[in-house]
C-alpha cells in the first residue's frame, strides 16, 4: 500500500510506536493521531498532527473517529505492562485489549476501510527456541498480556480473511526511545537520579533480549506495509542481536557518568510471566527493510536520549 496522500488513523497516538509513527507518516498523508491520554501525554504527539482524544473501548469515540474517509488504521491503542499479576487487573488488560481491537475492525468492516496496521508483540511466543520465525508453533505466551496480544491477532486475522481487511500484524522485540516510560531504560535512570550509588536489578540480571530503537521500529512498520502485499502479512520486529539487562545497566551507568553497585532481587526472571530470553527471526523483514544489526546501539541510542529528558 503506498502510503503518501491518504487519509490515516493512529490509534495509542501518545504512545511510544504511535507518536513516532504518526510523525513520520504525517509528511505525506492527512494523518489523525487518537489516544484517550490515560497513558500517553498530548505533547507526545508531534506538531501538527491533528489529534483526538478517544477511548476505543467506547464505540461512538470510535465511530467519531473512524469513518468512511479513513484509508487505513494504525491500531496500536493497548494495555502494554507485561508486569501485572493482580487477577482483577489481568482480566482487565485482556479483556479490554481484545475488546478495543474488535471495535475498531468493526467500525472499519461498517465503513468500508480495508487496510489495518496492527502492533502484536513477541510475547505471544513464550519461551521459545531463539532466534524465533514467524511461523514458530505452538504460541504459548505465559503473560496475560501476552495472551490478550495473541487474543487480538485472532480477530485481525478473522477480518483479514473473512470480511476482506488487508492487514498487518507486527510482532515487537522491545522498543526503545525518546518519551518512552516505564521501560527498564528510564526505570534504571530515574533509579540512579535518586540512588546515585546503588542499582536494584530485578531477577538475576542475565535476562537478554533484542532491543529495537523506535525510530528503526517506525520505519520498518512503514517499509512493510508498503511492500508486503498479502491478505495477512505477519512480522517480526527487532534487532539481530540481543543485550542482557546488566548491560543495560552499564550502559545507562555510563551515559550518566556514573559507578553503581548493583544489587538483585534474585531469579532467572524479572517479574511473573517474564521470558528470560528474547531474539526474533527478522529474516522475513530484512526483504524490505534494512534490519539493525546492533541491540546495544538502541539501548545507547535511547539512553542518551532519555537521560537528556529526565534530568
Amino acid at each position: 500500500m503506498d502510503l503518501s496522500g491518504k487519509r490515516v488513523v493512529v490509534t495509542g497516538a501518545a504512545g511510544l510506536v504511535g507518536s513516532h509513527l504518526a510523525g513520520m507518516l504525517a509528511d505525506e498523508n492527512d494523518v489523525l493521531a487518537v489516544d484517550d491520554l490515560s497513558k500517553g501525554e498530548r505533547e507526545a504527539v508531534p506538531a501538527g498532527v491533528a489529534f483526538e482524544q478517544a477511548d476505543m473501548l467506547d464505540p461512538d469515540d470510535v465511530a467519531r473517529v473512524i469513518d468512511e474517509e479513513t484509508d487505513i488504521v494504525f491500531h496500536f491503542a493497548a494495555h502494554t505492562d507485561v508486569r501485572v499479576d493482580d487477577p482483577e487487573e489481568e482480566r482487565r488488560v485482556f479483556e479490554e485489549n481484545t475488546e478495543m481491537t474488535y471495535n475498531v475492525v468493526e467500525r472499519m468492516r461498517e465503513v468500508g476501510c480495508d487496510a489495518l496496521a496492527f502492533t502484536s508483540s513477541s510475547t505471544v511466543y513464550g519461551e521459545a527456541p531463539r532466534p524465533t520465525p514467524e511461523d514458530y508453533a505452538p504460541l504459548e505466551p505465559i503473560s496475560i498480556y501476552g495472551a490478550s496480544k495473541l487474543s487480538d491477532e485472532g480477530v485481525v486475522s478473522t477480518f483479514a480473511h473473512s470480511y476482506g481487511i488487508q492487514s498487518w500484524v507486527f510482532r515487537f522485540a522491545n522498543i526503545v526511545g525518546p518519551r518512552q516510560r516505564g521501560n527498564v531504560i528510564p526505570d534504571f535512570i530515574q533509579k540512579l537520579q535518586d540512588d546515585p550509588e546503588t542499582l536494584t536489578i530485578l531477577g538475576n540480571g542475565k535476562q537478554e533480549k533484542s532491543y529495537l530503537h523506535v525510530e528503526d521500529c517506525a520505519g520498518a512498520i512503514r517499509d512493510v506495509v508498503e511492500h508486503a502485499d498479502d491478505e495477512y502479512n505477519l512480522y517480526n520486529l527487532g534487532s539481530k542481536t540481543t543485550t542482557s539487562v546488566v548491560d543495560i545497566a552499564d550502559i545507562v551507568a555510563d551515559v550518566m557518568d556514573l559507578d553503581p553497585e548493583y544489587e538483585f532481587t534474585g531469579g532467572d526472571r524479572g517479574w511473573t510471566g517474564d521470558v528470560p530470553k528474547m531474539r526474533l527471526d527478522t529474516t522475513k523483514l530484512s526483504a524490505f527493510h534494512d534490519v539493525p544489526e546492533n541491540s546495544d546501539a538502541a539501548v545507547r541510542r535511547a539512553a542518551e536520549q532519555l537521560y537528556d529528558e529526565l534530568r
